[in-house]
């Protein structure tokens, strides 16, 4: 924890925490008496469940009430209450489908996904080593999650802070959770670029050296401007493992990775901006190098350790803990130990969110998504 926080803790920190939301302290590692949630939600049935209001049929309606019942969940309210178009992916109701071209599609929230086909303008290793990120500069018509313009740095900060209050100026309100995200920090750039095959295929090769560098460049682009920017926080997402670990070497990490991290933090760091790091996947392995690059903590999934981190990590953010697969099988028992061990480690270090790591999708039981809830309201709290 940084010293001006370590003097408010000692001094009286209560009185000036009054005016701070329990998720600010949270992030700041100030240990707010509720522990609040930062949930990935796209439930559909489980909102109709909770409210007995159809999703569907009065969106608006559904979310009113659930904002009711659930304010911890912070989920936006449609502005008009027309009805949804209920989701259909092939014969009955299918939640699954695949075209005429082969392209697949399952369903997602209230909708669906589109077809994995990120790469598919590049067919080879050396369509990768011709391209030039810092020539191509617009990505808007490229599909890269982060499809903006970044020839023009001044441009891209405009576009950036159009997004906050005028009246903000160039510093965000204190205590405030205003913020900014970025799901390319580095890995995905050519993850998500050239696609999986190809980026594997040619990471190591020593002409990689120079597309990272591009890459890095463009995003310098990216985090100056959010220096600029009237927030106190950056979602910084990088999905850097899988489930059962690493994708590329450490080695190759702290080549082409961790020294992006550590400039790039340290350019909102210098300005008061504190870092939030998101990833799927087991971080075991990165932990400890994320943290030497200035994050203030960690969202990812239950997969990953956190009670080894906060015993290392005096007062960091963490949040992810919670696992979807428990609230599937809509066991008591299990759902109410999962939530007490959660809270345990929630008071090892004042910076936690209750949070489902694998998300909360459509297929996930609501009935024990409403246990999850319920018990959390009661036993969440230090």
């Amino acid at each position: 924890m940084c010293q001006p926080l370590r003097q408010q803790r000692e001094g009286n920190l209560e009185v000036r925490a009054m005016a701070y939301d329990d998720r600010y302290l949270a992030f700041m590692g100030l240990a707010p008496r509720r522990i609040p949630h930062w949930e990935h939600w796209s439930c559909p049935d489980a909102e109709t469940y909770l409210t007995g209001i159809d999703y569907y049929e009065h969106p608006r309606l559904c979310r009113l009430k659930l904002a009711e019942l659930y304010p911890q969940l912070g989920l936006p309210v449609p502005e008009t209450d027309d009805p949804k178009p209920r989701p259909t992916l092939g014969p009955g109701g299918a939640s699954s489908y695949t075209d005429a071209q082969g392209r697949h599609y399952v369903r997602w929230g209230d909708a669906h996904t589109g077809h994995w086909d990120w790469g598919k303008q590049f067919r080879t290793a050396e369509d990768v080593f011709a391209f030039s990120p810092l020539a191509q500069g617009d990505f808007t018509d490229i599909p890269v999650v982060e499809s903006r313009d970044y020839s023009d740095e001044e441009a891209l900060y405009r576009a950036f802070r159009a997004g906050y209050p005028a009246e903000w100026g160039d510093r965000a309100p204190a205590g405030s959770t205003s913020s900014a995200g970025f799901y390319n920090t580095m890995f995905m750039w050519p993850l998500l670029t050239f696609g999986w095959e190809l980026f594997l295929e040619t990471c190591l090769d020593p002409r990689f050296d120079r597309i990272m560098e591009e890459f890095a460049e463009i995003n310098r682009r990216v985090f100056r401007s959010f220096a600029r920017l009237p927030i106190n926080f950056v979602i910084c997402h990088d999905d850097i493992v899988t489930s059962r670990g690493p994708v590329c070497s450490p080695a190759w990490m702290h080549k082409h990775i961790f020294p992006r991290y550590e400039e790039f933090w340290g350019l909102l760091k210098a300005r008061g901006i504190e870092v939030i790091f998101m990833s799927d996947g087991c971080l075991d392995a990165y932990v400890e190098d994320i943290f030497a690059c200035g994050a203030r903590g960690i969202i990812s999934e239950p997969y990953t350790n956190y009670k080894a981190i906060a015993r290392k990590h005096e007062n960091c953010f963490l949040a992810g803990e919670g696992d979807n697969r428990i609230l599937t099988r809509n066991d008591p028992d299990e759902i109410e130990a999962m939530v007490r061990s959660m809270v345990e480690t929630a008071k090892m270090t004042g910076g936690y969110m209750m949070c489902i790591g694998n998300h909360i999708p459509w297929n996930v039981t609501p009935q024990g998504i409403q246990r999850y809830l319920d018990l959390s309201a009661e036993l969440a709290h230090r």
